[in-house]
């Protein structure tokens, strides 16, 4: 519970970094009600920390209704927050000689604070309250209303800032998007595999026993004369790939490998508590020194 907030304080404070620090002095937008917010900064001299107040207060009183009870709790916190850091900071920023600098360095900030904020549970209210509202009344799909209610609110910067620098904060959107999406999947990559072998209970026994790997038996039919086969599948971290690898072609040598590469996968042989390579390793250095090892032997 302490940590929920901790990530609100810590995403509601970089997320306006990004406005006051690299946005506003640089003439970029944002999606949603902050993006409508600078819109009106750069138009007619209002201040983002009070239209964002506003704005964002407005759009959630009318919709708390459908929102979760805890995101009600959390998101009563957060919008004023949110408001709060851009008072403090909005006089600090200066312009930077690069705007694509400008708005990488938005993207970041953006995606970071949205990552933590939605790992809290929280919720800055805005378009995304708008989408819930419409869904409920409309049955509008969510995703797609919240993208194309940013989508023009960005739109409209160019009749406001010119259409290079709306082309610079989609960059900006583009880049925080995907820092977001590492925020909240994670920053490493697993390793789905795929083995088709003659030799499927014997993979099974050494891929565990080795790897302390779950792994799954599928029957599935395959060839010209549709004959039935067995396909082993696991998830490994992606160090242990290559000590996978040649743990199979010590039991079969022509075993069919398949790998496929994924964000998240939790649970199961990824749980701490079952999965003894995060207990027994002090660091991720010092576990890849040992499957490195275990490779070379």
């Amino acid at each position: 519970m302490v940590k929920d907030y901790i990530f609100m304080i810590l995403g509601t404070f970089l997320f306006a970094v990004s406005v006051t620090l690299f946005a506003m002095p640089n003439a970029l937008a944002e999606g949603g009600i902050p993006g409508a917010s600078l819109l009106l900064y750069y138009g007619f001299g209002l201040s983002p920390a009070l239209m964002t107040f506003l704005l964002n207060t407005v759009i959630f009183i009318v919709g708390y209704r459908h929102l979760p009870k805890l995101m009600i709790i959390k998101s009563v916190l957060a919008i004023p927050l949110f408001s709060l850091f851009i008072y403090l900071l909005e006089d600090y920023g200066t312009r930077t000689g690069d705007p694509l600098l400008a708005a990488i360095y938005a993207g970041l900030f953006t995606g970071a604070g949205f990552g933590f904020i939605f790992r809290s549970g929280s919720t800055l209210g805005g378009s995304s309250t708008i989408a819930k509202m419409l869904n409920n009344r409309f049955g509008w799909e969510l995703t797609g209303t919240n993208f194309a209610i940013d989508t023009l609110i960005v739109v409209t910067g160019i009749f406001i800032i010119g259409p290079v620098n709306t082309m610079y904060t989609i960059v900006a959107l583009f880049i925080g998007k995907k820092v977001t999406d590492y925020i909240l999947e994670g920053f490493e990559s697993k390793k789905i595999i795929h083995i088709f072998t003659d030799e499927t209970t014997k993979v099974e026994q050494i891929l565990t026993e080795r790897l302390s790997a779950h792994t799954t038996i599928l029957e599935g039919r395959g060839g010209p004369n549709g004959d039935y086969e067995s396909l082993l599948y696991v998830a490994v971290p992606k160090q242990q790939l290559f000590y996978l690898k040649k743990l199979v072609r010590q039991v079969d040598d022509d075993a069919f490998i398949v790998s496929h590469t994924v964000k998240d996968v939790s649970g199961g042989s990824f749980m701490t508590a079952s999965h003894p390579t995060q207990q027994t390793f002090k660091s991720k250095k010092k576990e890849r020194e040992y499957y490195q090892n275990e490779a070379n032997q």
